[in-house]
């Protein structure tokens, strides 16, 4: 047992050298954490990593090509829409490079509520400011109709023939009586002419 004591002790210490010896090439940077807290940057080359107590992560500082899910994103003008993406970094600082970020479900929702909430309030003011337009344009309309009344019944003669185009329904056809005065009053006197 004391052969294979002192035997493994060298060997012992042979795999805990070894294990912390890393190379890095020269695209790439070790993130060195001791205790699970930043140490440094590393590299490139050869850098000693002691096990147990320290970790390390390698970033690449090449320009890196990354696939991104189909993602559902709210544009502009708030409509939603799915994207499919390609992402290229490149890591300058990599004491400052970020891994991965998550939207919470909550706020995706939070999102998309506030979204429809603008929707909707982009739609009212559209019909807000089209009912304005048309109440401008009907008050255009009566104000040339109060200084032309023959403009009002040309109006009124038009949507007849509107109805009228439909020839399957019976029409009522109500005269003003503004419209009937002056042909009564030209009637007697052309009966008392002759």
């Amino acid at each position: 047992m004391g052969y294979i004591g002192t035997l493994a002790v060298p060997i012992l210490i042979l795999l805990l050298v070894f294990s912390s010896l890393k190379v890095l090439r020269e695209y790439q940077r070790a993130v060195v954490f001791l205790l699970g807290r930043f140490w440094r940057v590393k590299g490139p080359g050869l850098i000693v990593i002691v096990p147990g107590i320290q970790q390390m992560v390698r970033v690449e500082l090449r320009t890196v090509v990354l696939d991104v899910p189909s993602q559902d994103v709210i544009s502009r003008d708030n409509v939603s829409v799915k994207v499919n993406a390609v992402v290229y970094l490149r890591v300058v600082d990599p004491q400052k490079a970020i891994k991965h970020v998550d939207i919470n479900e909550s706020m995706v929702r939070a999102i998309a509520r506030q979204a429809e909430a603008e929707r909707e309030r982009r739609a009212k003011v559209i019909h807000a400011e089209g009912e304005l337009q048309a109440a401008q344009k009907l008050f255009e309309a009566a104000q040339v109709l109060a200084k032309q009344p023959q403009a009002l019944q040309l109006r009124y003669l038009e949507t007849l023939t509107v109805i009228a185009a439909d020839k399957n329904s019976t029409i009522i056809f109500p005269l003003p009586m503004d419209v009937i005065t002056p042909l009564m009053q030209l009637l007697p006197k052309n009966s008392a002419s002759p």
